[in-house]
């Protein structure tokens, strides 16, 4: 089965805040770099991936969600899959926190968006030794459960990741280093892949 998949990228260059307290670090530029490297990945190995925002200035959730309803209504709704990919912050980027961790969220109730979240969390297992995964099992899944407009409002199997904290120095050193983008890399690219293995 055909499967279209939308990798999206956290906020833009104008949105404000989003940083590390030293301003090393911007969410909206990770992001796209992490987004980009996934989508790469995915179609060497013969998927088709694409980015849902390609801009470098924050596109309007209202505007990405018309962008995967689209594909939904084109190719159906069980054939299209979104992860959109963010890094998460327990400040306003003022100062450094001690909140860590690897997190993955849905739309609130059970949807197709839990199976690819848990496939993610899995990923996440395997490729982020010694990280905290942040989970919320109360309801048989893992996955973190918010009404995220990105996640509520399309039709498509959707799912929010929060990789680790920018503003957490030790979480930061881990995102900045060769290591930690090839293993937030992979994570996303064998979650998807498991997804579609086992569920698509």
């Amino acid at each position: 089965m055909h499967m279209k998949i939308l990798i999206d990228n956290g906020h833009g260059s104008n949105t404000p805040g989003k940083c590390s307290p030293d301003r090393r670090y911007y969410e909206w530029h990770y992001t796209r770099e992490i987004a980009a490297a996934v989508v790469q990945h995915l179609q060497y190995r013969g998927y088709d991936a694409q980015l849902l925002t390609p801009e470098e200035y924050d596109v309007s959730l209202s505007a990405r969600v018309e962008r995967v309803n689209t594909w939904c209504r084109q190719l159906g709704k069980k054939n299209v899959c979104l992860v959109s990919i963010h890094t998460n912050a327990a400040g306003t980027g003022r100062q450094w926190m001690t909140a860590r961790g690897w997190s993955c969220y849905t739309s609130r109730g059970q949807t197709a968006g839990d199976r690819l979240a848990t496939c993610l969390y899995q990923a996440a297992a395997l490729h982020l030794p010694g990280h905290k995964l942040r989970r919320d099992n109360t309801d048989g899944d893992p996955d973190q459960e918010a009404g995220f407009a990105l996640l509520k409002n399309t039709l498509c199997a959707s799912a929010l990741s929060e990789n680790l904290f920018h503003d957490n120095p030790q979480d930061l050193r881990f995102l900045l280093s060769d290591e930690g983008r090839c293993a937030i890399t992979a994570l996303h690219v064998e979650g998807i892949i498991r997804y579609i293995n086992n569920f698509a």
